[in-house]
């Protein structure tokens, strides 16, 4: 089993200041393991990453708000993130990982809580594609709560589910640009076909995981141009996220601060950064 890098325990301060309101969509939080135990068939064991770290990680880079992403490594014992959204007193919001077993009576508890959506991991080292009658049950019964799903994908998913992802009938969040690789070029299909897919009003993507994307190192600008088109092509339904504390990478670990610069030269309109760091993200997660 694969054991994870810390997150780099020393962010730089942005150049900039944030919009005030501004969320980080897309973070997690693990363990502390002795509290909040790993999933047995997880593929990877991260370091742990509490709540208090993550408060302190949004407080030094200016984040106002969150959203904790339930992440495959606790499975879809959801604790260690309704615990995290519960103490931070209407900060975060939550999105669950679900196997199907769930009660409605669980779910309403959930959305009481502060979730807002599911995930599901479609990536070949975390396991694949997921049950796929489950996650069709799934989106049917999210649809009543208000909820979106979330969808971690490989980029060659993006080509090989676009079928199924034009007949989703909630919202629905494309991971990390969807994990495109920048080495293969704005024409690549998975990338096309993403871009078209954006057309698709109930489709979004977040325009973060540089460090996923890039074929490089810090501070990963071969990203950019990716990000650039995917914010011009649907500026209303785009979202940006930190993805601290990182789990899986490898090859070079972000400095958090460093990714908050990299945002602002990929998205230097201050209107246009109004809707990705706090417009859009209020639509999906405000209430």
């Amino acid at each position: 089993m694969k054991s994870c890098l810390p997150p780099d325990l020393f962010p730089t301060k942005p150049v900039e200041a944030l919009p005030v309101g501004s969320w980080d969509a897309h973070c997690h939080v693990f363990g502390p393991a002795a509290q909040f135990p790993y999933a047995e068939d997880r593929s990877y064991t991260p370091p742990d990453a509490a709540f208090a770290q993550l408060v302190e990680l949004h407080d030094h880079l200016g984040f106002e708000r969150g959203v904790i992403v339930q992440a495959s490594c606790h499975g879809s014992d959801n604790r260690a993130m309704l615990d995290a959204i519960g103490r931070s007193a209407g900060r975060y919001r939550g999105v669950a990982i679900i196997d199907g077993s769930e009660t409605d009576e669980a779910l309403a508890r959930m959305d009481a809580c502060g979730v807002r959506g599911v995930r599901f991991n479609f990536v070949a080292h975390l396991g694949g594609a997921p049950d796929l009658a489950i996650f069709d049950q799934a989106l049917e019964r999210i649809q009543p709560l208000g909820w979106h799903v979330v969808l971690h994908l490989d980029a060659q998913d993006i080509v090989t589910y676009a079928d199924r992802l034009a007949r989703i009938q909630v919202p629905f969040v494309i991971d990390h640009m969807g994990r495109i690789k920048a080495q293969d070029g704005l024409d690549q299909a998975p990338f096309r076909t993403l871009l078209e897919l954006m057309d698709n009003p109930l489709a979004w993507v977040k325009v973060c995981g540089a460090e996923r994307v890039s074929a490089g190192r810090k501070p990963f600008d071969d990203a950019i141009p990716f990000a650039m088109s995917l914010i011009e092509t649907a500026p209303e339904r785009v979202l940006w996220g930190t993805d601290w504390p990182h789990p899986n990478i490898s090859k070079d670990m972000p400095n958090d601060g460093g990714l908050v610069d990299l945002m602002y030269r990929f998205c230097p309109d201050p209107a246009t950064r109004q809707k990705l760091l706090v417009d859009n993200p209020l639509k999906l997660y405000g209430r």
